[in-house]
């Protein structure tokens, strides 16, 4: 079953169960999946869907930090209900070291040598990691990485 398939079935369920908070959730997942759909006139793979869910949840976080800024905790509280919903459908993240291991090894792939080879980096990187971890701190470390 593909993910789409899957956040929809979830859909029916959260309405036979009466589960609201997740439900709005569910439709916003749809609501931006159809969206990049009908932008692009493409059906997404799961690849693509993750790639949304993936941005979504980069935005509630700093949504999070901008109401936290504010002392609005209740709005804070909802962005981060949403993002556990939005994380059930994206792949277990990875842990720090290995992390770490899979950008020493797209370094050594690409050949990469200074700051400037990091695009390179990055696009090995990517596909990997795509969802599976914050990609503004990876690209962070690979900066620290490439800059010594």
């Amino acid at each position: 079953m593909s993910l789409k398939a899957q956040i929809q079935e979830d859909m029916k369920a959260a309405m036979r169960g009466g589960d609201k908070s997740r439900l709005a959730t569910i439709r916003l997942i749809m609501a931006a999946i159809k969206q990049r759909e009908v932008d692009e006139r493409i059906e997404l793979d799961d690849a693509q869907v993750t790639a949304v869910l993936d941005k979504m949840v980069k935005q509630r976080r700093e949504s999070i930090e901008q109401y936290q800024s504010a002392g609005r905790e209740e709005l804070a509280a909802k962005e981060q209900q949403e993002i556990e919903v939005i994380q059930d459908y994206l792949p277990e993240p990875l842990t720090e070291a290995e992390i770490s291991q899979l950008i020493d090894d797209a370094i050594a792939a690409s050949g990469a040598s200074s700051i400037k080879d990091m695009g390179k980096v990055m696009g090995q990187l990517k596909p990997k990691l795509q969802g599976r971890a914050d990609m503004g701190a990876v690209s962070g470390q690979v900066k620290a990485k490439l800059g010594d």
